[in-house]
């Protein structure tokens, strides 16, 4: 095999396994759908309060954390993610045909859903005050979650 397409077999499926992991984790940090409905709901009020959004700047952000949650389950698909990563591992060697399929269709999901996602999150960005915008940026460049020291 040629090494950059051994690289790059190696760089998707190590994609896989990170987004199979953060998406099998955000499945267990919430318990449901009436948990992650009153997750997104106290996270669009907390960036709400933070940026002083008004009305219309709020309904544009509950429809980007909509859209999250909606690439979210698409991304889950119809199973348990820690449990089709675990079945790759299930025989003695790695079910590499299962992991390509895994990939395949993660990449799929996010094909599918960038344009909504992207959508919705330059329509709310575009609506923000120039001041919102700059604190905006101002927690990207810290890299942490807003209201936490250390």
């Amino acid at each position: 095999m040629k090494p950059w397409f051994q690289r790059s077999l190696v760089g998707l499926f190590g994609g896989a396994l990170v987004l199979g992991s953060l998406v099998g984790c955000a499945g267990h940090r919430h318990g449901g759908d009436s948990d992650s409905a009153e997750f997104r709901a106290r996270m669009v009020e907390r960036v709400g309060s933070k940026l002083d959004l008004d009305a219309a700047q709020q309904q544009k952000l509950t429809a980007l954390a909509n859209a999250l949650q909606a690439q979210r389950e698409a991304l889950r698909g119809g199973g348990d993610p820690r449990a089709q990563f675990k079945a790759l591992f299930a025989g003695d060697k790695l079910d590499q045909a299962g992991a390509a399929r895994l990939v395949e269709e993660k990449t799929a999901a996010l094909r599918a859903g960038s344009p909504e996602i992207i959508a919705a999150t330059a329509d709310f960005f575009d609506h923000l005050r120039p001041a919102q915008q700059q604190k905006v940026r101002e927690f990207m460049d810290r890299g942490r979650r807003w209201g936490r020291h250390g």
